[in-house]
């Protein structure tokens, strides 16, 4: 029988690091579940002690409730309904907006990466410059451009402008410059047109690369707090869960982990559910 060859001690000190690292970043995502099931009144009482502890001793650390409670999931999901109604439109403004970039992205990335006409160059570093402006400086001819089509503080405001993100263009429009001539040409000798080759060979090829974009896409639609603050200041009944949650903590403490477990949820399925995407489109991105 072959002998087992024994792993370097190297490899064993990287993976206590790598899993203590994990450890300490998941932590706060633990911790925030584990205090969403402490009843209201514990949990009030423990974050009144902040700012009072004795510089010379441990702070408090509670790692377990008296009694399991659903109290603050039953508070802002039955008898208060402010959370919730802020979650469905978070929810809402994502899912549109991935709707959106699935409709526009791809198609404008494909042609900046294959076809030849006129301004092309110019408008791929159109792209490129407004990839690299932060939104403080696009704010003000954004919103000049949204009063004129008469959708401020509307959810046409916060979606319409992030279908067009030039990240996820730069970022696809990269992948396909990189597939193989000879795949398109395959596909239109065998008698598929333009749009055929587009949706039935270069979607399927670059599916890693969008299921990628898709999952970072949704954590940037998730997270939005600038563009509502500024484009729906006058609709706050339109307002995501991003943009309330500091009012939340700050008024709602007995509610506020409860809050942070249900906002924290869609974006912990969406990374799991594109996971091999993600790993795989990094892995073809760093052989290209």
């Amino acid at each position: 029988m072959a002998k087992k060859k024994k792993r370097p001690a190297s490899h064993l000190v990287m993976w206590i690091l790598l899993t203590a690292m994990a450890v300490l970043m998941l932590l706060p995502i633990i911790m925030t579940f584990l205090y969403s099931f402490f009843p209201t009144s514990e949990i009030v009482a423990f974050l009144d002690t902040r700012g009072s502890y004795d510089e010379t001793k441990w702070m408090e650390i509670k790692l377990s409730p008296h009694m399991v409670s659903l109290r603050q999931y039953y508070r802002i999901l039955i008898e208060d309904g402010t959370v919730l109604r802020l979650f469905v439109n978070s929810a809402a403004y994502s899912v549109a907006i991935l709707i959106g970039q699935a409709v526009v992205i791809p198609m404008m990335a494909y042609a900046l990466s294959r076809f030849r006409f006129f301004a092309r160059d110019v408008i791929f570093f159109t792209v490129l410059i407004m990839m690299l402006l932060p939104f403080q400086v696009t704010m003000v001819p954004n919103v000049l451009t949204l009063k004129k089509m008469n959708l401020m503080n509307t959810p046409w405001a916060v979606i319409f402008p992030m279908c067009f993100s030039p990240f996820y263009i730069f970022l696809l429009r990269q992948f396909m410059v990189g597939l193989p001539n000879e795949l398109i040409e395959a596909g239109l000798i065998d008698g598929a047109g333009t749009v055929r080759c587009f949706l039935n060979v270069v979607l399927p090829v670059c599916r890693p690369v969008l299921g990628a974009a898709a999952a970072l896409s949704f954590a940037d639609c998730w997270n939005l707090v600038e563009q509502p603050l500024i484009y729906l200041a006058e609709s706050p009944a339109l307002q995501p869960l991003s943009v309330m949650f500091n009012q939340i903590s700050e008024s709602g403490k007995e509610i506020a982990f409860a809050g942070a477990g249900l906002y924290i949820l869609p974006a912990l399925f969406i990374y799991l559910f594109f996971q091999e995407d993600i790993l795989l489109g990094i892995q073809l991105s760093e052989l290209k």
